[in-house]
């Protein structure tokens, strides 16, 4: 089962859309790749084998801002952590190594 989630650029505020499968958890947004981990293009079909999706803001999918309007986007690239776990424990990211604004779904 997959749905469309809608995530918001940390630098322009501009909101990108990517259908991903329902099972796979949200950990964060960042300005930069957490170390060490695989993240997919939006439009990959596997999703669920990556750490997480790579975004460029306006060239991946159509965004728009927060009323629905179609934007441009700013073009920096940003990231979705999604929550990983290594032999069946949750791993803890590392907050230094994120750089940028953080935005936590299980805060």
């Amino acid at each position: 089962m997959s749905v469309t989630v809608r995530y918001t650029c940390p630098y322009c505020d501009a909101v990108v859309s990517v259908e991903r499968a329902l099972s796979l958890a949200d950990r964060s947004v960042t300005t930069s790749p957490q170390p060490g981990w695989e993240y997919a293009d939006p439009t990959d079909d596997d999703l669920e084998s990556a750490d997480g999706i790579e975004f460029r803001c306006g060239e991946d999918g159509p965004v728009t801002d927060l009323e629905g309007e179609p934007v441009e986007g700013c073009g920096r690239l940003f990231y979705l952590n999604f929550v990983r776990y290594e032999q069946g424990v949750e791993l803890e990211p590392d907050p230094p190594t994120y750089g940028g604004p953080r935005f936590d779904f299980n805060a």
